[in-house]
Formats: structure tokens, sequence, C-alpha cells
């Protein structure tokens, strides 16, 4: 499903410009929206899953959303189409989204969670390497032809979806479990004060965090042929991919606020060189180093969520988790977009900093629990 989705969105962001006539803070509102709209279905379908005690099935239905709304890309005539199809194609995402990560943490042991989440991350993370070079391949063959390489991401989201179908076993519910609603307020109660810690650092952090699109829209001006941009979504998910399983190993060990700390750290270095020069090579150790702190962040994240959530409100957990993370990305690529707009794009990462900073004071200066030795 990355391969699929990753062909689009190296694409969109030039071709909402190019063909489309978009302005930057139009392609930040349309990320806003896309990436805030993900999170508010994830509460419902992580409640859901966890009322069911069934998760894979939500995941299969997402996915298929997902892959369904490929074919909009290919035929929008104007700007409003592609935001209908990015809003469905995250209704997919947020439909599956909770359910698969608390499906990850259900069948995998407390002490290797860490590990588990940075492997998924990486494995994520190869689709997302393969999606921006298929993109380069069908821009440079077929002369920039936008639409057509926008049908072709239809086939690997539609594989995805046989394949989770056929392949994907879902551990048996425990006998005489009783369904609870685990949105009720006394449910909700026993989330506790470590779950929230965590869910209100994960939204300070994505202010810091706004859309990848701002990463293409800064190699579009490098100077790099439109056929190429892409590769510029490639570089960053390469280094993701290959320091996401090592980062979430880490995790099982390591304090989670240190390597969160150091996580933003590497983030302020990628707005810094991403603010500093638009040569190809600058962008290109920017982007880099952007892929650096999504590895060593972003299993993290999940697995602080998973160990201090318990077990059957899991779905749930997630859910609000991700709810304020992308309202909160909504309102960091809208400030992003007007930024790049009428003060351009140095002063957009120069933001990007500034949050970054506010996240560490955060917690160097809060009391944060001890996320690591899970027990749930």
């Amino acid at each position: 499903m990355d391969v699929s989705s990753e062909i689009i969105h190296s694409l969109l962001p030039m071709f909402l410009m190019v063909s489309l006539g978009a302005s930057a803070a139009t392609i930040g509102l349309i990320e806003g929206i896309a990436e805030a709209t993900a999170p508010i279905v994830k509460v419902f379908s992580g409640a859901l899953s966890d009322y069911l005690g069934n998760r894979k099935w939500l995941a299969v239905a997402g996915y298929a959303l997902g892959a369904l709304s490929k074919p909009l890309f290919a035929i929008a005539p104007t700007v409003g189409v592609v935001v209908s199809a990015r809003v469905i194609d995250r209704v997919g995402k947020g439909i599956r989204g909770a359910p698969r990560d608390a499906l990850v943490a259900d069948v995998t042991p407390v002490h290797l969670r860490g590990a588990a989440f940075g492997l998924r991350q990486s494995l994520d993370t190869v689709g997302a390497v393969l999606g921006p070079l298929f993109a380069v391949i069908i821009m440079s063959v077929w002369a920039d032809n936008f639409r057509l390489a926008f049908w072709l991401a239809v086939i690997p989201g539609l594989l995805a979806v046989a394949l989770l179908t056929v392949g994907v076993h879902e551990p048996a519910r425990e006998p005489g479990t009783k369904r609870v609603n685990p949105i009720r307020l006394e449910n909700l109660k026993k989330l506790g004060a470590s779950y929230w810690w965590v869910v209100a650092i994960g939204g300070v952090f994505a202010l810091a965090r706004f859309s990848e699109a701002f990463l293409v829209l800064r190699a579009m001006g490098s100077g790099v042929p439109v056929a190429l941009v892409p590769l510029v979504m490639v570089a960053m998910n390469v280094v993701y991919t290959l320091s996401a399983y090592p980062f979430g190993k880490l995790a099982d060990t390591m304090n989670h606020t240190r390597l969160l700390i150091a996580g933003l750290v590497v983030l302020i270095a990628a707005d810094l060189v991403l603010a500093r020069g638009s040569h190809w090579s600058v962008v290109l150790l920017g982007v880099a180093l952007w892929g650096l702190h999504m590895g060593m962040t972003q299993g993290l994240l999940a697995t602080m969520v998973s160990h201090t959530a318990p077990a059957q409100l899991r779905g749930t957990a997630f859910g609000f988790f991700n709810l304020l993370s992308g309202v909160v990305t909504l309102l960091s690529s809208v400030i992003a977009g007007e930024l790049w707009d009428k003060l351009g794009a140095a002063t957009t990462f120069h933001a990007g900093a500034v949050f970054c900073i506010a996240t560490i004071v955060l917690l160097a200066t809060g009391k944060a629990p001890d996320t690591r030795a899970g027990t749930r």
C-alpha cells in the first residue's frame, strides 16, 4: 500500500502546483486536512476494534478504501476533486491505522514491542522507497505524465488488500470476554496519566512536523528536473528504513524521553539545513536528516502508547493519540504553507525548529513517566 500511496504523494504537490495552479498555502491546507482526517477516524475505528475484539477486518476495509481512492487522482480536473480523493484515502488510513497498530501490540511480547514497531516502520518505509522510484521511472519514460502514474498506483494498492485478506490471521478472542464500550468515561479513566502525558507530547511534537509535501516543494526549487524530484522522498525513506528498526530495538532498553529528545535534535538540524540552502546537495542532506528523525521517533511514539495503555483499550488509545497528532498536523501544515507563501521557504523550516525546541523544553522540564518496562 505504501508503494501505491507514495507514487501519488511524491508527485501530488507538483501536480497541484504545475497542472492545477495551486499555491503553497493551498497545498499546505490540503495536506493538513488530509492528515487530520485519518486521526479523527482512527478514534472510532480503534474503539470499534476494542469493542468487537476484531482488528483484521477493519484493517482490510481501510486498505480497500485507500486503494479505491487512487483513480480519483488520475481523473481529477480541479483541486476540489483532489481534496476529495485525499480525504477518502485518509479515511481509509484512519479506519485501518489504530486496529493495525493494536494488532501489532496484541501479537508481540511486551519486551519486544519497541523492536516490533521499529520493524513495522522499517517495512512500511520499504514501500515508501519503492513508490517514488516507480514515480521517477514512470515520469521519465512517459514524459511527465502525472495522470498515468496515478492510474498505475492503483495496482499495488489492490495487491495489498488481497495479501492482507488471505495472509494475516488474528489471535482468537479469549472465551467469555465481555464487550465493553471503550469510550465510556469510566473506561477512558483507565488509560491513566502516563498515557495522556504521551498524548500531550505527541501533540506538541506534531507542531514541529508539518507535511513532507514541503520537502518536495523544497526540492522543486533546487534546480532538479521535475521527473527526478520524487527522489527526494526516496532519499528520506531509505534513511528512515535503515534507522527505524535499530532505534526501535534501542527503545526496548533506552530511556524513551532521552531518545525522543535526540530525535528532536536531529529534526532541528534537518530544519536548519533545509532553511539555509536550496542547492540540491543541501536539500538532500536536510531530507536525509529528516528521515533519520523519523526513524528515531515514529516507532518510539507507538511503543510509548502501547506500554502505557491497557490491553483491552489499546485500539482506543492509539485512536486518541493519532487524533490529537493529526489535528495539530493540520494546524502546522497550514502555518507552514502560509509562512512559505508570505515569508519564504527558509522561514517555514526555521519555525519548525522553534517548535522542536519547545517540545524539548517540555520534555526536559516535565515529569515524564517511565514508559519502557510496560507490563500491560
